[in-house]
């Protein structure tokens, strides 16, 4: 079974987290799971980036991003070439090892 590991994240996950993954569990699922509280604003919908996570190892193991996350992938605060939706990156054979970026752009609550 694939393992999730999730650097060190000042608010989100301060000590970091290792944790067992389904293969075609998408991150923010295997995350939300294990008590990390990834911000998903659109509830998992791919209309938002507020879950923008990169992917420091197993990248090359993960399905291709649509044409649907990659306009949204966009618009992520710190984007990388291995940065990722959560709610669309679905675990596959290979352990990953994730990043939470320390901001994120949440359209919702910064419009109000």
């Amino acid at each position: 079974m694939p393992k999730l590991i999730v650097m060190p994240h000042p608010d989100r996950c301060p000590d970091g987290m290792e944790m067992e993954a389904e293969p075609g569990e998408s991150i923010l699922n295997v995350a939300l799971r294990n008590g990390i509280d990834i911000e998903h604003a659109c509830e998992k919908a791919c209309a938002c980036t507020t879950c923008h996570v990169v992917i420091r190892q197993g990248f090359d193991s993960l399905k291709e991003s649509d044409e649907n996350e990659d306009d949204m992938l966009d618009k992520a605060w710190g984007l990388e070439p291995d940065s990722r939706l959560s709610c669309q990156a679905l675990v596959a054979d290979k352990d990953l090892v994730i990043e939470i970026p320390k901001y994120n752009i949440n359209m919702v609550s910064e419009a109000h």
